[in-house]
């Protein structure tokens, strides 16, 4: 009938963890919820260079838990963890409560959706040829052990007069199997012929019946541990080095 699920939600619950974890009454929760909203704005648009595709909040009664998963930890962190500091100070202007923030390190990047996405409206902003820059995206993507991937932008293409769509994928990606790990990222090109948006699907593998995506440790393939049935064996398109995992505050 046409009708859209999107990736994530349709798994949550079943293998994708909650985004925000808490719990309020029924007078607390709008607040709560806005409060939520507002956070991961405020990261997104003033930490946009730091690649981010997830925003982990979790609460408690005197405090706020806020997980920041990052490709470039030290665009976030800043000299001597001056940014992190400018960053809890304005999270606890805006939740009115103490703040603790975590920063997470993803180690590759190439299979994230959100980042993905954001290549590929970086390079149509700069004017790339819009089949060259998702043909050039999904490469990448499985060459970094995806076990498929789907690009799919739509506006004008080109310049051309009238809006359309393109779609382009390798491997496969099974949108109807709960046990299977897609991962899905949006972004938005703002061209000189008007805003072109980009999705990507990427799969990562199949859960074992029972087992959940844990985010601090599934880089890269299903589940806990970057298990699953990922193609670790196609050659390393990850970042090495960089400035190790995890980072508290």
């Amino acid at each position: 009938m046409g009708q859209k699920v999107h990736p994530t939600g349709y798994r949550v619950a079943v293998i994708e963890p909650w985004r925000s974890r808490w719990y309020a009454n029924s007078k607390d929760f709008s607040r709560l919820l806005i409060q939520d909203h507002k956070i991961r704005k405020h990261i997104n648009t003033e930490y946009k260079a730091a690649g981010i595709p997830r925003i982990e909040i979790e609460r408690t009664g005197e405090a706020v838990n806020v997980v920041v998963h990052t490709a470039r930890p030290g665009v976030l962190v800043g000299r001597k963890g001056v940014r992190v500091d400018q960053l809890k100070k304005s999270l606890q202007d805006i939740t009115g409560m103490t703040c603790h923030l975590t920063v997470r390190e993803i180690k590759r990047p190439e299979l994230e959706a959100n980042l993905v996405a954001e290549v590929v409206a970086e390079a149509l902003e700069k004017r790339m040829a819009f089949r060259r820059a998702v043909k050039k995206a999904i490469q990448t993507t499985m060459q970094a052990g995806s076990l498929g991937v789907k690009v799919e932008i739509n506006g004008r293409l080109g310049g051309a007069e009238m809006a359309r769509t393109a779609k382009e994928r390798d491997g496969r990606v099974p949108l109807s199997t709960l046990r299977s790990h897609v991962d899905y990222g949006t972004a938005e090109a703002r061209t000189t012929y008007g805003i072109i948006g980009v999705k990507v699907w990427i799969y990562k593998g199949d859960l074992e019946p029972g087992q959940k995506i844990d985010y601090r440790f599934s880089q890269g393939g299903g589940g806990n541990g970057g298990g699953g049935r990922g193609r670790s064996d196609r050659g390393g398109g990850g970042r090495r080095g960089g400035r190790g995992g995890e980072r508290r505050s």
